[in-house]
C-alpha cells in the first residue's frame, strides 16, 4: 500500500491539556520508510515537510523514503521539492518581485483571467529595511532627517508597495523605521512551530537576502533565494534542491575572556571556506554549541552565506525556548515550541556521535581569537595584533597579486588623511547588532573611552544603525547611549546602511583628498560583507569586525596599528590609553545583560507598526487589483512577459557569439548587479538625465531597482569591476568599470552599449569568468540584467549557488568549465559556437564549446551545463521560472 500524508498523523499534549495533531518522523519507522533517528536535524525538518505536503503530484512517495534514507556518503542526483510555510522579503528585492506580480496580473486579465489568480499562497512578510541612507550622523536629530530624506527619495516605491499590501491578501508589510529584516524575523516574524486545522508544523521560509540564514539559530530551517525562487514559491511552488551533503561542526570548550562572538564567526568563516562548504548543509552541534547564547548562535548562523554554506543550522533546544519566552512570545507558543519537537525527537543540542554527517569538522572555542577580516572579502581574517603587518604588505603588493601596488609611495605632505586612515566607522548590520552581548560590550568601551577623554576625530564618519528598536531601548536602560553618541555613535537609522552600501556621501574635500591622492583609505564596520566597491566607492580597504572594536579603530584613526602594542590615544594629562585598559570584561557585560530586556519591551515595539509613523502613514496609494503603471523612474512594468504567449518559443541556437566580458575569480553580485550609488557619466546616470533627473536626485541603484530600464543600464557597471579583455592603462595597471572591447572593431565602450548594439545585431553573447562566479548578495538583477543585456550563458570555472539558481530562473544557462579548462588565453575578440543542447536537454549534461580564432584556428572544449534538475530544464525550456508558473496558472 502506498504511503499517504495521513498514515504519520500522531497525536501530543500540550500544556493546557488540549491534545494536538502532528506528522510524525518517528512513525517513519514503523510504516515502513526508514529509522530517521541518525539523520541530521536540519534534513529530518525538511523531510517533515515532505510528508505533510505529500500529494502524489508536487511530492510523491518517492520524494520521502528517498531522504528518509539519505546516506551521509551518497552522490547526490535526487531533488528534493521543499514547500515552506513563509516567505520573507526586504525592500530592495520586494519591490522588483511585486513588480513581477503585478505585470502577472495584467497578462491575466490580458487572457480574460481574474487578476486574483495571482495571488501569494503562503504568507509573505516585506520588511522596508534597504532604502535608508547616512546622510546625518553626528546631528542630533540626526535618526529623524535620514528618515524625512528615504521618504522623500522614495515616495514612488512605498505608494507602490503601499498598493501591494491592499492587493494581496497575505502580503503583510513591515514599514520603515522598524529595523533589519533578519533582526525582525528573528525577534518578531519567527513563532517556531505554526499550526493549521490543529496540526502543528515546523516554521520554515525563504528569504530574498541570503543572509536569511540567521534564522537557523531558532531551530528554524531557511536560507536565501533569488527573488525569482521566491516568486515561484510564493506562487505554490515548491523550493527544488538537489539532496544537500551535511557538514557537522563539532563545537567545544568555551570563548576566552575578551573573544567575542564576531571573532568566532570570522574564525568560522575562514574555516569552513578552506572545508569547501558551498552548497552543503552546515548543522553545528556538541557542547560548545550548547553553551553558546541565541544571540551568538545567530551571528554564527547569519554568515552562512560568507562561508558559502546554504544554511549554519543550530537544532531547537532550551536556549532557543528561552529566547522565545524572552522576546515576547506567548507562553502557549513556547510550550508548543519545546512540546512539538520533542514529540519529534528533535528537541536538544546533539553530542558527538549521535548523528551521522557527511563530514564533521571539530572547533574549541577556547582557541579563537581577537580578529578581524578584510580588506575585500569576509573570509580574509587577520588576527588582530597582526593587523599593521598585513596592511602593510597589501599596501607593497602589487594590483596583479591583490594588493594596492603602492610599495615606497607616500601621500602628498599636509593632508589630514594617508593610507590606512579610517574615514567610515559604522556599528551596522544584522550580524551583530542582533547582538545584546556585543551591542552593550562596545557601549561599555565608548563609556570608559569617554571618561578617559578620548574622541574621534571630526573627518571619520561615525555611525550607529541598530537592528531593531529594542538595542536602542536596552542601550538607553543601560546609560550606554550618551556614551556612543559623545564618540559620535549616535542612531542613524534602523535598516541596513553602511554594510550594503549605504553609507552616504563623504564630505566632498576629504573624498577629493582621497580620490586625488589615489589614498588608500579605510571604512571599519561590524558588518557580514566588504566586497570592493560596495562600502563607498573612494575607500578601498574595509575591515570587518565586532562593534566594540568599530569604537576602538575609531578612536585610533587608522587601521595599520597594533592595538596590543600602541595606545589608542592619549588621555586628558596625557598619558596614553591602551585598548586592554579599557575593554569590557565579561562580567561588566553580562551585568548590562540582566538590565537589558524584557519580554513586554518587545512586546511593546513590535505591537503597531502604523501609529508613531506619520511619514509612513501620510503615503497616499492606488487602490485595485490591478496596478495602473504610473510614469516613473522607480517603478515600471517588467519586459519579461512582452509577447508572452501560453506556449513556449522554442530554444535558441547559440552560434557566432560574441564575448561581452571575461572576468576573473570571485566576481560577486555586487560586481554583476547594480548597486550603491548612480554615477552622473554612467549609463544608468545619463539615461536618469535624459529623464530630467537631477544627479542629486538619482538615490541609489537599490532603490530603483523596479525600473528596469536603470537596472539593465547598470548591470556589469561597478567601478571596481575587471573586464580582462581590456589592456593595462599606461600606467600598466588593471583598467576598473564596467568596460568593453565591442567587436569585430575592438572599440572600448560601456558594456551595456555594446550589448544594445550586439542584440540589434542579431548577435548572442557569452560571458566568461573564473571560480566562484556570483558570490555575496542573493540579488535577482544579477540574473534578469544578465538576461536583459542579451547574454545567453555565462561559462565560468564555478557558481555561487543562488546565482547558478537565478540564471536558470531568468532563462540564462549557467555552464562551468570542466578539469583544469578556463578562459585563460581568451583575448575577447573569437566567436563561439554552443552545441548538444539540440536533442534535448538533461541535468547535468556535457555541452561542446567551438572557439574560433581570428586566424581561423577553432578548437572545442566540453562544458558542464549547471541546470541541476529535471524542473530547471523545464524551467528553461519555458524561458523561466516567471512564464513557467505563469502558464501553469493561467492553464
Amino acid at each position: 500500500m502506498s504511503l499517504r500524508a495521513q498514515d504519520s498523523l500522531r497525536e501530543f499534549q500540550l500544556a493546557s491539556g488540549q491534545t494536538v495533531r502532528f506528522h510524525s518522523l518517528p512513525a517513519l519507522a514503523e510504516l515502513g520508510v526508514g529509522d530517521v533517528r541518525r539523520l541530521p536535524v536540519s534534513l529530518r525538518i525538511v523531510l517533515e515537510s515532505l510528508l505533510r505536503n505529500l500529494d502524489g503530484q508536487r511530492i510523491g512517495e518517492d520524494h520521502v523514503r528517498q531522504l528518509a534514507n539519505w546516506r551521509p556518503q551518497d552522490a547526490r542526483s535526487e531533488e528534493i521539492p521543499f514547500v515552506v510555510a513563509r516567505i520573507v522579503l526586504q525592500d530592495f528585492t520586494g519591490v522588483p518581485l511585486l513588480c513581477d506580480l503585478a505585470a502577472m496580473r495584467n497578462v491575466a486579465q490580458r487572457f480574460g483571467k481574474p487578476p486574483k489568480i495571482i495571488e501569494p499562497l503562503v504568507p509573505v512578510d516585506l520588511v522596508v529595511d534597504h532604502s535608508v541612507q547616512v546622510d546625518y550622523f553626528r546631528e542630533g536629530n540626526a535618526l529623524d532627517l535620514n528618515m524625512q530624506l528615504e521618504f522623500h527619495r522614495n515616495a514612488e516605491r512605498y505608494r507602490f508597495i503601499k498598493w501591494g499590501m491592499q492587493a494581496f491578501d497575505t502580503f503583510r508589510v513591515v514599514p520603515p523605521g522598524i529595523g533589519i529584516v533578519h533582526q525582525v524575523n528573528l525577534e518578531y516574524l519567527a513563532r517556531g512551530v505554526l499550526q493549521k486545522d490543529g496540526v502543528y508544523y515546523p516554521d520554515t521560509l525563504v528569504g530574498t537576502d541570503s543572509h536569511t540564514t540567521m534564522i537557523n539559530a531558532l531551530g528554524v530551517v531557511g536560507w536565501g533565494v533569488g527573488g525569482i525562487e521566491a516568486e515561484a514559491g510564493m506562487l505554490g511552488q515548491p523550493v527544488y534542491m538537489l539532496t544537500p551533503d551535511v557538514v557537522g561542526v563539532n563545537l567545544s570548550g568555551r570563548l576566552r575572556e575578551g573573544v567575542t562572538a564576531t571573532d568566532l564567526v570570522l574564525a568560522v568563516t575562514e574555516m569552513l571556506r578552506k572545508a569547501n562548504v558551498v552548497g552543503k548543509f552546515v548543522e553545528f552541534f556538541g557542547a560548545g554549541a550548547a553553551t553558546l547564547t541565541l544571540p551568538d548562535r545567530a551571528t554564527l548562523a547569519n554568515m552562512a552565506p560568507e562561508y558559502g554554506a546554504t544554511m549554519g543550522f543550530f537544532p531547537p533546544d532550551e536556549q532557543a525556548a528561552a529566547y522565545l519566552a524572552a522576546t515576547g512570545r506567548s507562553d502557549a507558543e513556547v510550550d508548543a515550541f519545546s512540546r512539538y519537537f520533542q514529540a519529534q525527537g528533535l528537541f536538544g543540542m546533539p553530542a558527538a556521535g549521535d548523528i551521522d554527517y557527511s563530514r564533521v569538522l571539530e572547533l574549541d572555542l577556547a582557541g579563537v581569537v581577537p580578529c578581524v577580516a578584510g580588506p575585500k572579502r569576509p573570509q580574509d581574517r587577520i588576527a588582530l595584533p597582526g593587523l599593521k603587518e598585513r596592511f602593510a604588505e597589501l599596501l607593497a603588493q602589487p594590483a596583479s597579486s591583490g594588493g594596492y601596488g603602492k610599495a615606497g609611495a607616500a601621500p602628498a605632505a599636509g593632508g589630514a588623511l594617508d593610507h590606512g586612515s579610517v574615514v567610515i566607522a559604522a556599528i551596522t548590520s544584522c550580524t551583530n547588532t542582533s547582538n545584546p552581548g556585543v551591542m552593550l560590550a562596545a557601549g561599555i568601551l565608548a563609556r570608559k573611552a569617554a571618561a578617559r577623554g578620548l574622541k574621534v576625530a571630526p573627518h571619520i564618519k561615525t555611525s550607529l544603525a541598530p537592528g531593531s528598536r529594542v538595542v536602542t531601548d536596552y542601550l538607553a536602560k543601560a546609560g550606554l547611549l550618551p556614551p556612543l553618541e559623545q564618540l559620535g555613535f549616535r542612531v542613524v537609522a534602523y535598516g541596513c546602511t553602511t554594510c550594503i552600501g549605504n553609507s552616504g556621501p563623504l564630505d566632498a574635500a576629504l573624498e577629493a583628498e582621497i580620490t586625488g591622492q589615489d589614498l588608500i583609505c579605510a571604512a571599519v564596520l561590524s558588518g557580514n560583507r566588504n566586497f570592493e566597491a560596495r562600502i563607498h566607492p573612494a575607500i578601498k580597504a574595509n575591515f570587518l569586525m565586532s562593534p566594540p572594536l568599530v569604537v576602538a579603530f575609531a578612536l585610533a584613526g587608522r587601521v595599520d596599528i597594533d592595538l596590543d602594542q600602541q595606545p589608542l590615544g592619549a588621555d586628558d594629562t596625557g598619558q596614553p590609553v591602551y585598548l586592554r585598559e579599557i575593554w569590557p570584561s565579561q562580567r561588566e557585560v553580562a551585568d548590562a545583560l540582566l538590565r537589558a530586556t524584557d519580554p513586554a519591551t518587545y512586546r511593546r515595539l513590535y505591537q503597531d507598526f502604523v501609529s508613531g509613523n506619520p511619514l509612513w502613514s501620510a503615503i497616499a496609494a492606488p487602490t485595485g487589483q490591478v496596478y495602473g503603471w504610473d510614469v516613473s523612474s522607480y517603478i515600471a512594468e517588467p519586459p519579461f512577459f512582452q509577447g508572452f504567449a501560453m506556449q513556449p518559443a522554442a530554444v535558441p541556437q547559440v552560434t557566432g557569439a560574441r564575448a561581452l566580458a571575461i572576468f576573473g575569480d570571485s566576481v560577486t553580485t555586487d560586481h554583476i548587479s547594480p548597486a550603491g550609488s548612480i554615477k552622473a557619466a554612467s549609463p544608468a546616470g545619463l539615461y536618469l538625465q535624459q529623464q530630467g533627473i537631477k544627479p542629486v536626485d538619482f538615490n541609489s541603484y537599490g532603490s530603483r531597482r523596479g525600473h528596469h530600464e536603470v537596472m539593465m543600464r547598470g548591470t556589469f557597471a561597478n567601478v571596481r569591476i575587471r573586464n580582462l579583455m581590456l589592456p593595462p592603462d599606461a600606467d600598466g595597471r588593471p583598467v576598473e568599470g564596467g568596460l568593453t572591447l565591442s567587436q569585430p572593431d575592438g572599440a572600448q565602450k560601456f558594456i551595456y552599449d555594446a550589448a544594445m548594439e550586439y542584440q540589434k545585431a542579431g548577435t548572442p553573447t557569452l560571458i566568461f569568468a573564473g571560480e566562484e562566479y556570483g558570490t555575496g548578495s542573493s540579488r535577482d538583477w544579477a540574473a534578469k540584467g544578465t538576461r536583459l543585456l542579451g547574454v545567453k550563458a555565462v561559462v565560468a570555472r564555478s557558481f555561487e549557488r543562488i546565482h547558478r539558481s537565478n540564471l536558470v530562473g531568468m532563462g540564462v544557462l549557467p555552464l562551468q568549465f570542466k578539469g583544469a579548462d578556463s578562459a585563460a588565453g581568451l583575448k575577447g575578440d573569437e566567436e563561439f559556437d554552443l552545441s548538444g543542447l539540440e536533442g534535448g536537454i538533461r541535468p547535468q549534461q556535457d555541452v561542446t564549446l567551438t572557439i574560433r580564432s581570428r586566424d581561423g584556428r577553432s578548437r572545442q572544449l566540453q562544458l558542464l551545463l549547471r541546470i541541476d534538475t529535471p524542473v530547471e530544464v523545464e524551467y528553461y525550456l519555458h524561458g523561466g521560472i516567471l512564464p513557467y508558473v505563469l502558464r501553469q496558472l493561467l492553464s
